[in-house]
């Protein structure tokens, strides 16, 4: 079973083509640049390489959120292109479930992936690997005041590992609060694996094509000043 993964998510751009148990090819950038007009091409590249054709992709998974709002827009729009032109399955998973997934394999604490919503604000949940070998949520993911999240792991006295390229611009305010109980991972355990992202949308549930849509966990800025001037 081929299964294709695409991450627009954030600014790491990544796709990912696995075959069972087996990883086929990765490909994965962070660099500022349009996801709109490299995703298409790093599909095709990734499926050349790899010696696999559409037809032959059996499903496809995406992040479904949260995330930048653009980012996921592309995303989503070109996985549910494919899987309703080719009449495959199409699965979403969590983009903080994926992160935890990347780079926490195995902690035996805790894990709170973060991504940056501005204004002291953040996007993160907390997972913990459970028997099965996948991260599962212990708290469900929100947008929230880093201030505020800090405070609500507090609670737990078991270390928690922070991950994302976002996390060091909230590390102050986590450390003051958790004190030696706040990790933060290293380089390379805050890139999103797309071959994660593909595992874990393995046995995920299909969607509905039509109507699957990314969760913001919030409401974009003008369409929250739109409600609030309308009521």
């Amino acid at each position: 079973m081929n299964i294709l993964a695409i991450d627009t998510s954030t600014e790491i751009m990544g796709i990912g083509l696995i075959n069972g148990e087996k990883v086929l090819g990765e490909y994965v950038t962070n660099i500022k640049r349009t996801h709109s007009v490299r995703v298409l091409a790093a599909v095709r590249e990734l499926l050349d390489d790899c010696r696999v054709t559409l037809p032959e992709i059996n499903k496809v998974v995406v992040t479904s959120g949260p995330g930048s709002y653009t980012g996921l827009r592309i995303g989503i729009t070109i996985a549910k292109t494919l899987a309703w032109t080719m009449n495959i399955p199409l699965s979403g998973v969590s983009t903080l479930q994926v992160m935890a997934a990347s780079g926490g394999k195995n902690f035996g604490g805790f894990i709170a992936p973060v991504i940056d919503a501005r204004r002291g604000n953040i996007y993160s949940g907390l997972y913990r690997w459970n028997a099965a070998g996948k991260p599962e949520p212990v708290l469900e993911d929100r947008h929230v005041s880093a201030k505020e999240w800090a405070e609500r792991l507090s609670r737990y006295s078991e270390q928690i590992l922070f991950l994302g390229y976002d996390a060091a611009k909230h590390e102050q305010t986590f450390a003051e609060v958790l004190g030696e109980r706040a990790l933060f991972g290293s380089l390379t355990d805050h890139l999103i694996r797309p071959a994660e992202l593909a595992r874990l949308g393995m046995e995920a549930p299909a969607a509905d094509v039509h109507s699957f849509t990314p969760s913001y966990l919030r409401l974009a800025e003008a369409e929250a000043k739109w409600r609030e001037k309308n009521g």
